[in-house]
């Protein structure tokens, strides 16, 4: 297995849900990590936290969106710690509505986040991990990324988009730059992403689907980050679809 302790890592939306987990689980794992988001107050609290742990967290004030925010970051990451080993764009937005309710707002932010915010992160990180020859990159597409959900169409459009961009980036720099790329797809988890749908009749669905399975956990999603994370240096685990249980598809 890679030995990542003492390894760097940069965690966008590490604010809550699997982005605040899989920042404890690494830290756990001696991985220093650069913990990024706009709410700044709740990355204060798990840099304590994993501090209280034993770990070692840098607290990133960045918009995925903007280009300048995230450039900064990068470079107070690598200020501090001379390197960026481990990249999980993780930072989302999932807003439920049928198209005909013409929700274009939370459709332009949706396209934003999900995949420009993600390119942003991946252009700024990916001169580092060149430069290091090696890295390794975690993308979090979606059961959504596989498949289209009423109610999730522009959502499922940016999920396929991380989807093909991480295998496209796969093609390109995994040999020639010794860059892993996984591709994380998670199907239903409790996090606050269900917090941002703002029509009722969806938001009451998923409230009714949390009732008839047992949501995936943040940690349960860090888990298999970890271990793809620590699989032999040869070996990249390109997918990883994680379901509950009782989640048919």
């Amino acid at each position: 297995m890679t030995n990542i302790n003492g390894k760097v890592a940069l965690i966008t939306g590490a604010s809550s849900g699997i982005g605040a987990a899989t920042a404890l689980a690494l830290a756990g794992a001696g991985v220093k990590v650069g913990i990024a988001a706009r709410r700044t107050d709740r990355l204060d609290e798990l840099k304590a936290e994993i501090t209280e742990k034993g770990g070692e967290a840098l607290v990133i004030d960045m918009d995925v969106v903007d280009p300048a925010s995230v450039e900064a970051g990068v470079k107070k990451l690598v200020d501090a710690y001379g390197a960026i080993d481990i990249l999980f764009n993780n930072a989302g937005l999932m807003p439920l509505s049928d198209i005909d309710q013409f929700k274009t707002a939370e459709w332009l932010r949706m396209v934003d986040v999900n995949v420009k915010g993600l390119l942003n992160t991946t252009a700024a990180v990916l001169p580092q991990m060149i430069k290091q020859h090696s890295g390794h990159i975690f993308n979090t597409s979606s059961i959504a990324g596989r498949k289209v959900f009423k109610g999730l169409s522009v959502y499922c459009a940016t999920k396929h988009a991380v989807t093909a961009f991480s295998d496209g980036l796969r093609m390109e720099v995994g040999q020639k730059h010794n860059i892993r790329v996984t591709c994380i797809q998670p199907g239903a988890v409790a996090t606050e992403l269900y917090d941002q749908i703002t029509d009722p009749g969806y938001r009451q669905q998923m409230d009714d689907l949390a009732k008839q399975m047992t949501f995936l956990q943040g940690a349960d999603i860090a888990e298999t980050i970890l271990f793809a994370a620590q699989a032999p240096a040869h070996v990249n685990v390109a997918e990883l679809f994680v379901l509950p249980v009782e989640q048919g598809w």
